[in-house]
């Protein structure tokens, strides 16, 4: 586990090693959520790289009558 410091300006660094495996770039934009006493920052996705990203997904399931 890797440690940030918080600058007077509350900014915070992303380790090189996290930037490059999630692959992020300057300006992108992150969600920011509180969850159970911690930070998460979740990184918001091109709407070119969800292309696909649903591919293989079982629809075989029995739906209820009403839902049809």
């Amino acid at each position: 586990m890797q440690s940030v410091t918080v600058s007077p300006k509350y900014q915070v660094v992303i380790p090189k090693s996290i930037r490059d495996t999630l692959h992020l770039r300057p300006g992108q934009k992150m969600q920011v959520i509180e969850f159970e006493g911690r930070i998460e920052l979740i990184p918001e996705l091109d709407i070119k790289q969800l292309r696909g990203f649903l591919k293989g997904i079982n629809t075989e399931f029995k739906r209820e009558e009403d839902r049809l």
